[in-house]
């Protein structure tokens, strides 16, 4: 059976953006949310072969380390022309100092040298896998993606890592240009547009009070 969330959460990352949309997803629904770095929880090392995989990992260990609740969530681009990546190493192409701008030029680099340069060639989506995690090791988890072109230069200072160089599919900005509501505001105020918001809408159907 499926598990409600009803008391405090730890949201397991360590990134100031990822925390900020967590926050606002879970907001209307009362939940107490405390991040991994604010209790001063460590890294789990991301050994899954998958965006779910990787998901779980960070969830369970910031469960038992917490003793509470703990929502985690594993995303990244990938990138037809280059035969999925990033993918599962989105984060890890912006290297130690989270430098997504050189990663934006790395993909850019390898598209144009694969001769991918018009908009059929730069299909591109992103993929958000949630999981929650209780320290008796119950498990809810949810994945859904985003469908779009990749476009350069990057365009747009909102958001966070590859936003800028995404377009959504039947959209004419970026998500770099997108105010956040926009992004992944749930109706009625937004469209639940990202990857996030359409897995969190999922996870909300059977974790979340509804509130």
């Amino acid at each position: 059976m499926h598990r409600r969330i009803t008391d405090k959460l730890v949201i397991a990352t360590h990134n100031p953006g990822k925390l900020a949309e967590m926050r606002e997803l879970l907001a209307p629904h009362g939940v107490e949310a405390v991040s991994a770095g604010e209790l001063g929880l460590g890294e789990p090392e991301e050994t899954g072969k998958d965006f779910r995989s990787n998901a779980k990992i960070k969830a369970i260990a910031a469960a038992q380390a917490a003793g509470l609740p703990a929502f985690a969530d594993d995303s990244g681009i990938v990138v037809d022309a280059l035969d999925g990546a990033p993918g599962i190493y989105s984060a890890r192409w912006a290297g130690p100092t989270k430098d997504f701008t050189a990663a934006m030029t790395r993909i850019e680099r390898l598209l144009q040298e694969r001769g991918a340069t018009t908009p059929d060639k730069r299909r591109a989506h992103f993929v958000s896998a949630l999981c929650v995690a209780w320290p008796d090791d119950h498990i809810e988890e949810v994945e859904a993606r985003v469908d779009g072109t990749l476009v350069w230069p990057p365009r747009g200072n909102a958001g966070f890592g590859y936003d800028p160089m995404f377009q959504p599919n039947g959209h004419s900005r970026t998500f770099g240009e997108m105010e956040s509501i926009e992004k992944h505001g749930l109706p009625p105020l937004g469209l639940g547009l990202s990857h996030r918001a359409r897995a969190f809408v999922k996870l909300a159907e059977i974790c979340l009070d509804g509130r």
